[in-house]
């Protein structure tokens, strides 16, 4: 192989076992490899282990310092939570008793309200962003709330320790029922303005604002009209929900009557392109799924919160057969679990209760959700040019995952290979097993102890 960029230098060299999903592969395992880190945390070269001599002659790294890992480890990509409202952390686990739109006015609402006040905010902030990274999260597509200050601690938070981030400032003017939980359209505006200004004024290197409209019914018209002209004017990403629940889908066709369909509301206003994500979707039509593909629209399936508050059971197998981009959210908190590893879990039993309904649906496999939730997830937030698998020249976002931690929640016997332990890890492990943790070549996991 050819050394290409002549500056960079190999900040890490892993051998051992990797993970990840290709677009020909759901899950591919390369075994008996080598894969070196440049300082600029990309991914430098993934090659065959009898090359690593001439590898670090190439690089100009010492074989002794190359990261063995053990018989029992894996890199595998980091997971990307296309879902998730990291101010409804604080409930997590509780007020699951309620359907959508009795849970948003007896429990959401009043409790983002709260959010006015840095503390509290940055309390609930500060742990959201360490559980979700513990837990494997690479990435995370946040929503926060209304207030302006508290968003961007949320994006200054993620920098610091080091998470990729998509973080919304949500906008809302009209249909709270709690008074001071909203703005007007002109408020909505000028705040989403300010954010967007100086979230970009920071320079994270991987936090970015998400433009956000919290869902159809709690925006005017014209607030949805001015917030797809700030995203398509500043080319950023977009994040709502959609057709989460039956009677959500009915309330929105009261409220939008001139427009065939949910769907149809955000693509009027401008709000489906390539680098939107929709949470939800389960009772979306063929017809809208069409609309989905079309723009390059993606979808976040959230099955934990799908089941927990009783909204649906969206048919993955459907999507993917649309061909509409899709990756898995944890949303929390209508999901009680923050991790991805619930959310892989929850998409299986989901996929198998609707082969139960029907036996012609094709259950999915663990080897497809475990694409989902990594390289899926980049592509749903048109990311997977950057990150979602183990390529040249992508950012490095991985995961050290060590089967066989003392006291773990795993055990294994003689004879298993690299993939049934790999179904072991998703289908039966935890934070404990996730040893180490990688953000653009950066290890933000274990945490340093200033954190």
């Amino acid at each position: 192989m050819n050394r290409n960029d002549k500056t960079a230098r190999i900040a890490h060299v892993f051998s051992g076992t990797f993970v990840h999903s290709t677009l020909r592969a759901a899950v591919e395992i390369l075994q008996n490899c080598v894969l070196g880190v440049d300082d600029k945390g990309k991914i430098a070269f993934i090659e065959n282990h009898q090359d690593v001599v001439s590898l670090s002659e190439i690089w100009g790294f010492e074989t002794s310092d190359i990261k063995q890992l053990g018989q029992y480890e894996f890199l595998m990509p980091g997971m990307v939570d296309t879902h998730i409202h990291a101010s409804q952390y604080s409930y997590t686990g509780t007020a699951l008793d309620l359907p959508l739109l009795e849970w948003l006015n007896t429990y959401t609402f009043p409790v983002e309200a709260k959010y006015k006040d840095l503390d509290f905010a940055n309390n609930v902030y500060t742990k959201v962003v360490r559980r979700t990274l513990k837990n494997g999260t690479t990435t995370a597509c946040y929503f926060a709330t209304i207030h302006t200050d508290a968003s961007l601690l949320l994006g200054e938070l993620a920098d610091s320790f080091g998470q990729r981030a998509l973080v919304g400032k949500v906008c809302m003017d009209c249909n709270s029922a709690v008074p001071q939980y909203k703005e007007s359209p002109r408020e909505c505006k000028e705040e989403t303005d300010r954010f967007i200004k100086e979230l970009l004024k920071k320079e994270y290197p991987n936090v970015k604002p998400v433009v956000t409209p919290r869902f159809a019914p709690s925006c005017s018209s014209s607030l949805l009209s001015e917030l797809g002209e700030i995203a398509n004017n500043n080319k950023l990403h977009i994040q709502s929900h959609i057709s989460e629940n039956k009677e959500e889908v009915e309330l929105v066709k009261t409220l939008f009557p001139d427009c065939k369909s949910y769907t149809d509301v955000y693509l009027k206003h401008n709000l489906l392109t390539d680098k939107t994500v929709m949470a939800h979707g389960c009772h979306l039509t063929d017809e809208e799924l069409e609309i989905f593909r079309e723009t390059g629209s993606a979808i976040s399936h959230c099955p934990n919160s799908n089941i927990s508050i009783c909204s649906g059971m969206l048919n993955v197998r459907n999507i993917l057969n649309h061909k509409v981009k899709l990756g898995l959210g944890t949303d929390v908190a209508g999901g009680y679990s923050p991790s991805m590893l619930d959310a892989m879990r929850r998409t299986i039993d989901t996929s198998k209760a609707l082969t139960i309904q029907d036996p012609q649906h094709k259950t999915l496999s663990f080897e497809e959700v475990f694409r989902l939730a990594t390289l899926g997830g980049s592509e749903a937030l048109s990311l997977d040019d950057q990150i979602g698998n183990f390529v040249v020249g992508k950012e490095f976002d991985a995961l050290r995952v060590n089967v066989c931690v003392p006291d773990g929640p795993i055990d294994l016997f003689p004879g298993e290979c690299p993939k049934v332990i790999l179904e072991k890890f998703l289908n039966l492990g935890d934070d404990r097993n996730i040893t180490e943790v990688y953000v653009a070549g950066r290890q933000v996991v274990p945490f340093p102890d200033t954190k």
